[in-house]
């Protein structure tokens, strides 16, 4: 389905994404950017306009996500872009998210069998972390809004903790509802 093509090539820009931030090729890195996130609004508006929600979408789009911006932030990180904190912090989250969702999908936690949907404040922390990409990579063009920056990490971080608080929350309900089934 045209969705889940649009979160495979969301996961081949990743590659050229990240070769042009190490390189310093900061307003082509913008432009793939700005590319993939288009393709990652475009499946979802296609999977919910058409009816293409499926299983494998529900994987695939949050796992496309979860490359892009992973590696974008330790690309960041590794040209000295984003302080160690901030993405030891995002990758915790993320860590939290991938062994919830891997326990929900293997039946460990929930016996359910369906699409996996994203939080609000999930969803909010995604669109944050994206915005953080695209204001780092446009300090590094033009100076201006550097002042910024504190302010911008410190927001980013809270909606990154919140939502990792509220995965835990939510697989923890969802492990002590299957175990009081037993």
């Amino acid at each position: 389905m045209l969705p889940n093509a649009l979160s495979i090539i969301r996961i081949i820009l990743t590659v050229p994404i990240v070769i042009a931030l190490l390189k310093g090729q900061y307003l082509l890195t913008i432009s793939l950017f700005l590319l993939a996130g288009v393709t990652d609004a475009l499946d979802g508006w296609i999977a919910k306009q058409f009816s293409f929600q499926s299983r494998l979408g529900s994987i695939l789009d949050p796992m496309a996500d979860k490359i892009l911006l992973t590696c974008t932030f330790v690309s960041l990180y590794w040209v000295g872009i984003l302080p160690l904190w901030l993405l030891l912090l995002i990758c915790v989250r993320d860590v939290i998210i991938v062994a919830g969702a891997l326990g929900y999908f293997l039946g460990e936690i929930s016996g359910e069998s369906g699409l996996l949907q994203p939080t609000l404040i999930s969803k909010f922390n995604t669109v944050l972390q994206i915005a953080l990409v695209l204001f780092l990579l446009l300090i590094q063009v033009t100076v201006e809004f550097a002042e910024w920056l504190e302010i911008v990490f410190i927001i980013v971080a809270t909606s990154t903790a919140l939502s990792g608080a509220d995965y835990m929350w939510f697989w923890t309900k969802k492990f002590i509802l299957q175990e009081s089934k037993k």
